[in-house]
């Protein structure tokens, strides 16, 4: 693994990075991420110094680092179908606080997601089931996608936070992106945190 960095942002002030690179891309603005092969070398050199944790849905329809603006390095993604949270998940997060200095994370659901569908509506067997089991432990009977979906994101939530070490420092929040509009709500504002 790398070594430890100190946190470069608090959790406010990487909250805000989000929300200002989410505008922009609601915009229609170039990215203010930076792609360039001098960012591939000097994160190759130097290490990565993400400013946020970002655990969400593996569709293909929900890029992180598009969503925000973000570039090389700037964030660190986790991507599960129905953003689900097992071991290698807490593993992942956990690392990202302890070594690279995240003090930021975000649970991000989304809009017209399969996999809440699937919990949803029906019964799957093999790993399809181990996710949909996994999505109707948060949802119990709730049979609204979208209320289902912020249910499954609470619970996402919760086991981040009830099973990471507590640390004052770090600020967990959720968030739903609307895959037709482009727009990302949070559950939480932590403009205040800065």
């Amino acid at each position: 693994m790398s070594q430890d960095h100190k946190p470069r942002f608090n959790a406010g002030a990487a909250f805000k990075l989000l929300t200002e690179g989410n505008a922009r891309f609601l915009l229609g603005l170039p990215s203010n991420g930076d792609h360039s092969a001098e960012r591939r070398r000097l994160t190759a050199e130097h290490g990565q110094y993400p400013y946020a944790i970002v655990v969400t849905c593996s569709d293909s329809r929900v890029v992180p680092e598009i969503i925000f603006s973000a570039g090389i390095g700037d964030l660190f993604v986790i991507r599960t179908a129905g953003n689900t949270i097992d071991g290698s998940s807490l593993g992942s997060i956990e690392y990202a606080i302890a070594h690279l200095g995240v003090r930021l994370v975000v649970v991000m659901g989304h809009t017209h997601c399969g996999a809440i569908t699937a919990a949803v509506t029906s019964r799957h067997d093999g790993h399809i089931g181990y996710i949909t089991d996994e999505i109707q432990k948060g949802i119990g009977d709730e049979k609204d996608v979208h209320e289902a979906c912020i249910a499954n994101i609470h619970r996402s939530l919760k086991i981040v936070e009830d099973d990471l070490p507590d640390r004052h420092d770090v600020r967990y929040v959720g968030a739903i992106y609307d895959i037709v509009d482009g727009s990302v709500e949070f559950f939480e504002d932590l403009h205040e945190s800065e």
